[in-house]
Parts: structure tokens; C-alpha cells; sequence
């Protein structure tokens, strides 16, 4: 517990930091609550840019630090509202963190999120490992963006943190950015409205579904896109003289360049092209600034966006489903969802079919008075955001895979409920429908549902193993040609989901998992290997051999000829990343 919430206390710390000076340094003197999203983008470029220096991620923890305290005495005189920002940010902070704690609270410890729902932070874990020991792992050679991972690895260097909790204290953190960088377009409203608000755009349903099984790259990547339209929205606003006004979103696009690679870049680009083509007039020379000042910090990471095109999860042939069970509906990204897993159809969960109609229905009028208001009011960075993430869910619910769709709206969410909120908050009328909606408690009924929905799924959250070990992953080619019985302690299997992880971990070979208090008498018909932990050294079953110790495992090898047909099932890797 303690080392994840420090994680949470560094990751926001340096964020907040770095992102006000950052924007300080453009010129706005006035606090802004975008600088948590701009702090983070930075973080993750910084980390991924010194993790590889020599020291294995302690020179990123120093560079870090030097920065967050340089900015912290370059930020004191220099900008105005920071008591005002404290009062304001402080209450979304902790309803945000508390929100962030519930799957850890619900299950009884601190572990790896989503095992059980979603087991790829096996190998995100890997590469973080194999990254803090100097070496090379697939990721990295197939491009796949790595900055968030360099961030874990530099919480590891400088403060001992272990990677499960830095990867969990890192996504904790970006689920307080989020309702954080969300305060820039409800600053103005009273306390119990822009709180809740904030939480709920910056926390909406399907985030928090992703939160919830660990997919911290959707959960950065959505809050991106979000700052990127407010940041557009605050360029025409209160920095529209400003000579540097773009600078803070080209630095966001720098961040999702090292967090999610190119695919980010189509999301920030849709809006931009949309808000200029909105905007009565360009205005070139702002712009060529910040282009500027992207393509300095993105092309170091041009060589590897390439390598990562590559990748599976853009095959349209390739895994569809992923952990999906089918195509989630898109009115899952309005935020009234009452399910505590985004993947299962209307009425499969406790709540009735009908309330998932309802509650898209309610949401989906509140999206087009949210429209109208908008037009009205000229918002065109909102409308721009609404547009692109639109477009860009069609393109991949067309072209893509269930996998990629459902990627696609998680990350247009926030957008979504932003449009929802903004206009039904806002101080002035946009005609008789919105009188009379604010009269009947609308927008007060929707933030209590999608607030009720967004928690709803970080209760159900599973959380895994509390500790992580490369050993079994090492062991993959030795077993996968042959037949393969994993001894687990019954906490593991029953308490922190570990079946799933133990499956994933050594996917590609027959495998069967079973608690230690199965052994005894002589190894199953067809095994060949036996591993259990290395709190005994003696052998579980009669004619086995220590073949290798790889801490915390043992590996145990049968003596002699094996024979019968095992009943163990192959564990592929789609099979594992799909579910049950």
C-alpha cells in the first residue's frame, strides 16, 4: 500500500510541477488545469528519453527530480490562483483518489490490476523488467511506445518502489489527472457541480472499465485527448494573444507520441483539423510554433512509430477479440452503463436489459441538447473533439476489430461526457429545452448515474498478484513442447486471480494449475514438468528431479519416459487473452 500510494504521490507531484512551469514558460501567468495533463506527457517523454543512459532508470529518477524541484522554485512568485487552485483541485483530488483505491479496498490487497479481467500487464511488467535491467524485450524491438513503462522504471531507481506497485501507483495517478485536467472547463461552477463533473468526465464509465483491468495506456491516452480539446478551447479564450498559445497541446501530442505511438497522433490530429476547419481564422504563425516544437520532441521516436505498424494488434486478421466477447455497444461511452464489466451484453448483468436502454436514451438526449448548446455557443474545440473521436470510432468499428472499436470509444469518452456536462452546466440558457431539463434535475440525475456507473465498474475490478517475477516467462521455451503442472499457493489462485496470470505467463504450452495441496502420490498421467514456489525444496510428487531454480519458482523435471496423454489444456495465446 505504502509504495503504490507514493508512486501516486511522485507521478502527481512532479506532473503538477513541470506541467505549471511548462505553461508558465508560454507566457499564461494565471494557474491552468491543463497543467497535470501536460506535466504527464512530459514525464512520460523525459523518462522514456534518459531510461537508457547508463544507471538503468536512476539517471530519469535524477532528471526527474532536478526538474520538479526547479520548477517548483521557478513557479513561486510567477503565477497567479495557486490558493484558489488548491481549494478547488483538492476535493476532486480525493474523491478521485478514493474512486482509484475501490478495487483495492474491495479485494483486500494491493496487486497487479485486472488479472482476471485482462492479462496483458504480464508482459507490460516484462518489459518494464527487462528495461530497468538494461536489456531488450519484444516490445521494445517490435517500436511499442514505452514511455509510461520508463516512468515505472525510474519510480523503481530512485525510491525502491516494485513494478506491480509502480505500474498501479502510475494508473491511480492518471485516474486524478484525469477529473484534474477535466476542472478546466467547470472551474467556474460551485463546488459540489465542478466536482462532480470533473470526476465524471475525467472518470467516465468506460475509462474506469479500463482502468479497471489495468489498460493504463487507454486511461493516459483518453486523458490526452481530452486536455488536447481543452487545451484548443483555452488557445481561443483566455490565451488567445499569447504568441506560444499552441505550445502546451503540441506538447501533449509529444506525450501521446511516448505513451501510445502514432495511433495517438490520429485522435489529436482528427480534432485539430476539425477545430481549424470550425474557426473563422487561422492563425499561422502560433501554429508553425508548436509544430515546431512537436516535431523536436516526436521525431526522436519517428524510427520506432515505424517498427510498431507493425504490430498485431492493427491486423485486422489478427486477435479481434482480444479479451472482448463481441462488439461492445457504443452507447456504453454516454457513461450510464450499469454493469461492473463493459464487456457483457444489456441484461447479462444484475440490472435489467431496460435500464441500459433507459440510461443510453436519458444520455443520448443529453448528448444533443449538449450539441445545440455548443453550436450556440461557438465551443468549436468541443465539437471538434466530439467529431474526431466519432469518426475515428466508425473508421475502426468498420475497418478494425471489436478490440480496436472498443479502444476507440474508451478513449473518446471523456469527450463525450464533456459535451454532455459543459452545456447542461453552464451558467447561460440555450433555449426552452435546456430550461426546463435544468428544472427537472437532468443534469444532476445524469452526473449520479454515470458517477454511479464509473464506480460501479472500479468496485468489480480484480486485482492480482501482489508481487512480479520474470522466472516463469524464462521458463516458456524449456516447457512448451511439452506438458507442464503449476503447484500454486490457494491464496494466489483464490484471492488474487493468479490462475489467469500463471496461464498467460507460460501461454504457447499444455499447462494445468492446481493448489499445492494437490500434491502427493505420483504426477498426473502425461506431465513431464512440476513447478512450485521456493518456500520447500522437496519434491511434490514421487520421480521428480530439480531441474532449475528460478526464484521464487522450482522446477521440477519427471524422471524417465512420460507417458499417457495429458489432460492439461493448451494455453494459446489468443486463448489467453480471451477469456473465458
Amino acid at each position: 500500500m505504502i509504495a503504490t500510494y507514493a508512486a501516486v504521490v511522485a507521478v502527481c507531484g512532479a506532473s503538477l510541477a513541470i506541467g505549471a512551469a511548462t505553461i508558465s514558460l508560454c507566457g499564461i501567468r494565471q494557474w491552468s488545469w491543463l497543467s497535470p495533463a501536460v506535466g504527464l506527457a512530459l514525464l512520460c517523454a523525459i523518462c522514456w528519453a534518459t531510461v537508457r543512459l547508463p544507471g538503468h532508470g536512476t539517471v530519469s529518477a535524477v532528471v526527474v527530480l532536478v526538474l520538479t524541484v526547479g520548477a517548483a522554485i521557478y513557479l513561486r512568485g510567477r503565477i497567479e490562483g495557486g490558493g484558489e487552485a488548491l481549494q478547488m483541485g483538492l476535493p476532486v483530488a480525493i474523491v478521485a483518489l478514493i474512486a482509484a483505491s475501490l478495487p483495492f479496498a474491495v479485494e483486500g490487497h494491493f496487486g497487479i490490476l485486472g488479472t482476471g479481467f485482462n492479462p496483458d500487464m504480464s508482459q507490460h511488467l516484462q518489459a518494464a523488467d527487462r528495461l530497468a535491467h538494461g536489456a531488450g524485450s519484444q516490445l521494445l524491438h517490435q517500436g511499442y511506445p514505452l514511455g509510461p513503462h520508463s516512468v515505472v522504471v525510474a519510480l523503481n531507481a530512485s525510491l525502491g518502489i516494485g513494478l506491480v506497485q509502480g505500474f498501479s501507483g502510475l494508473t491511480v495517478a492518471a485516474a486524478i489527472l484525469a477529473p484534474l485536467t477535466a476542472l478546466a472547463a467547470f472551474a467556474e461552477q460551485p463546488l459540489l457541480r465542478r466536482t462532480a463533473a470533473a470526476f465524471v468526465v475525467g472518470l467516465a464509465y468506460l475509462v474506469a472499465s479500463y482502468f479497471a483491468q489495468g489498460a493504463f495506456k487507454e486511461v493516459i491516452q483518453a486523458l490526452l485527448v481530452l486536455a488536447f480539446a481543452l487545451a484548443l478551447r483555452e488557445s481561443t479564450r483566455t490565451w488567445r494573444d499569447l504568441p506560444l498559445r499552441f505550445v502546451p497541446a503540441a506538447l501533449l501530442a509529444v506525450g501521446s507520441v511516448y505513451a501510445y505511438s502514432f495511433p495517438g497522433l490520429i485522435w489529436l490530429a482528427a480534432i485539430l483539423l476539425i477545430w481549424l476547419a470550425l474557426e473563422r481564422r487561422l492563425p499561422v504563425r502560433p501554429l508553425l510554433l508548436a509544430l515546431t516544437v512537436f516535431l523536436v520532441g516526436a521525431l526522436p521516436e519517428l524510427g520506432r512509430m515505424i517498427d510498431f505498424h507493425n504490430f498485431e494488434t492493427f491486423d485486422p486478421n489478427g486477435p479481434g477479440l482480444g479479451n472482448l466477447f463481441g462488439q461492445i455497444s457504443p452507447f456504453e461511452a454516454l457513461g450510464i452503463w450499469p454493469s461492473g464489466d463493459f464487456r457483457l451484453a444489456p441484461g447479462d448483468g444484475a440490472a435489467p436489459a431496460f435500464a441500459y436502454y433507459f440510461g443510453a436514451a436519458f444520455a443520448a438526449v443529453l448528448l444533443i441538447q449538449g450539441l445545440i448548446g455548443c453550436w450556440r455557443r461557438r465551443e468549436s474545440a468541443i465539437l471538434a473533439g466530439l467529431a474526431a473521436v466519432a469518426v475515428i470510432y466508425l473508421a475502426a468499428r468498420l475497418g478494425g476489430t471489436p478490440y480496436t472499436a472498443a479502444k476507440a470509444l474508451a478513449i473518446g469518452a471523456p469527450v463525450a461526457a464533456l459535451l454532455i456536462a459543459s452545456p447542461l452546466l453552464h451558467n447561460g440558457g440555450t433555449g426552452r429545452l435546456s430550461v426546463a431539463m435544468r428544472q427537472k434535475g437532468a443534469p444532476i440525475v445524469w452526473l449520479a448515474l454515470a458517477g454511479g456507473c464509473s464506480l460501479l465498474a472500479l468496485a468489480n475490478a480484480p486485482v492480482g498478484p501482489t508481487s512480479y517475477s520474470p522466472a516463469l516467462t524464462g521458463l516458456r521455451p524449456l516447457l512448451a513442447a511439452s506438458s507442464t503442472l503449476v503447484l500454486a499457493p490457494e491464496t494466489l489462485l483464490e484471492a488474487e486471480h493468479g490462475a489467469r496470470y500463471i496461464a498467460w505467463e507460460l501461454r504457447g504450452g499444455r499447462v494445468c494449475i492446481e493448489p499445492e495441496g494437490a500434491a502427493g502420490g505420483r504426477p498426473p498421467t502425461g506431465v513431464r514438468f512440476v513447478i512450485t514456489t521456493d518456500s520447500s525444496d522437496r519434491a511434490p510428487f514421487r520421480d521428480l528431479a530439480l531441474s532449475r531454480h528460478a526464484a521464487p519458482y522450482l522446477l521440477w523435471e519427471r524422471r524417465g519416459a512420460v507417458r499417457g496423454q495429458s489432460e492439461c489444456p493448451l494455453i494459446a495465446v489468443r486463448q489467453a487473452r480471451q477469456g473465458p
